[in-house]
């Protein structure tokens, strides 16, 4: 595969220095795409980057993964306001090993191939160099005028609601140009990519390149991933949408693909898949035949739920989506595992009763321990009118009887009056 004319039709190339399709077909080349440890889990924001790695290691081509361990400590001023919380080393450490292990599901480390991808963490070289070294053999190639030159230099210095900018990010893409070369001279890499706003600090790299050494160095980025309405790809109400389990359940990550729009997912199933550009095509023009069943957003949904989780935490959410919003049975909500169910309804009230109150009948359970219903009566008329179940089965007997035996992941009923009411009674 042509990596470049892979990038394009998925709409991923925003800028490139000359000659760097000329470059990949001459030899297998190495990149590297520069990654914030600043978390110890990556986040759908990253996934653009990776993206591009992994097309990059499909195409032939060697791909190294940069943690910024000493850009971490200073904070770069990209398109952003404030300068960034600074870390210690055993918490960037930490973070890097967390992220490589997330990498690993989508980039080969393993392999003896000249191909096989790579982790770096730019803190190893730049722990050992002193203040004095790094001006006389890095800032004397670099000029300030061309340093205040960069846009994203500019912003921050012109920007209304900020301080100004320290000296510490000022020199930020000296440290990111450095990173270039360390790895032009150690390991033979001639590319830097990622996102636009990385444009002014990755041509930096490229021209200290060209001073220092005489040689040719190449940039490419893509463009910042926004949704149709212009909004800010990758933010919930509750924050980032991340990779890691502990942060973001499978079943609310593999949701958030699920519910993106119609224009958003005909993009991002270009971008955040390796479906070929025939499958992506039948799938659009499946959804122009019939919007209403969402083929793009089940199967963007489903590709990226198995590349960042699994196929079988796929199924888990699918499994849970149906409790929610299809007609799914009791069989299938007893499936449903206890974390999995816990984000699924998570916000939803919930009433504590103690274990030993059981068994206990549904309308004492409901009314008097629980106030799911504000009386008896209340509850006896909604299961008279057929509008009360209690783990998906209707409850037609209003002197039912709940038992422990009866209970989800040991511990947890789930109550829906009419369709869309729920309520938790957590057995303690």
């Amino acid at each position: 595969m042509n990596f470049i004319e892979e990038l394009t039709w998925r709409g991923m190339v925003h800028d490139r220095t000359p000659n760097v399709e000329e470059q990949l077909k001459k030899e297998m080349t190495t990149a590297y795409v520069g990654i914030d440890p600043t978390a110890d889990s990556l986040h759908i924001g990253h996934l653009v980057g990776i993206m591009m790695l992994k097309h990059f290691q499909r195409c032939g081509h060697k791909p190294i993964a940069l943690v910024g361990g000493a850009t971490g400590m200073i904070g770069d001023p990209s398109g952003k306001s404030q300068e960034r919380n600074l870390l210690d080393e055993a918490t960037l450490r930490h973070n890097q090993e967390c992220i490589k292990r997330q990498l690993a599901k989508f980039l080969d480390f393993e392999s003896n191939l000249p191909t096989s991808a790579e982790m770096v963490n730019n803190y190893d070289w730049m722990k050992p160099i002193s203040f004095l070294e790094f001006i006389r053999d890095v800032g004397k190639h670099i000029t300030v005028n061309y340093m205040m030159s960069k846009d994203s230099v500019k912003k921050r210095l012109s920007g209304e609601a900020t301080d100004g900018m320290s000296f510490t990010e000022f020199t930020y893409q000296l440290v990111q140009g450095y990173d270039f070369l360390n790895l032009y001279l150690t390991k033979s890499c001639k590319l830097q990519m990622g996102g636009s706003d990385q444009w002014g600090n990755i041509t930096t790299g490229a021209e200290l390149i060209r001073r220092k050494t005489g040689g040719e160095a190449f940039a490419l980025t893509c463009p910042l991933i926004t949704k149709a309405d212009g909004s800010k790809f990758g933010k919930t109400e509750s924050g980032n949408v991340w990779l890691d389990a502990r942060y973001t359940s499978p079943y609310k990550f593999y949701q958030f693909w699920l519910n993106v729009s119609d224009a958003d997912a005909e993009r991002y199933i270009k971008i955040f898949t390796t479906l070929d550009r025939s499958a992506v095509e039948a799938l659009v023009a499946e959804q122009a035949a019939a919007p209403h069943q969402r083929p793009l957003q089940r199967a963007l949904a489903r590709e990226v739920t198995c590349m960042v989780h699994s196929e079988e935490e796929y199924r888990k959410a699918v499994e849970a989506s149906e409790v929610l919003f299809g007609s799914a049975t009791s069989d299938i909500l007893r499936r449903v595992d206890e974390a999995t169910f816990l984000s699924m309804f998570e916000g939803v009230p919930t009433f504590t009763v103690g274990r030993e109150k059981l068994p206990l009948k549904a309308g004492d359970l409901l009314a008097v321990e629980a106030q799911v219903f504000a009386s008896k009566g209340e509850f006896r008329k909604l299961v008279q009118g057929g509008g009360l179940s209690i783990n998906k089965e209707k409850v037609s007997d209003a002197e039912a009887v709940i038992s422990p035996n009866m209970l989800l992941n040991g511990q947890y009923l789930l109550v829906q009056k009419g369709k869309k009411s729920y309520f938790i009674v957590k057995i303690g």
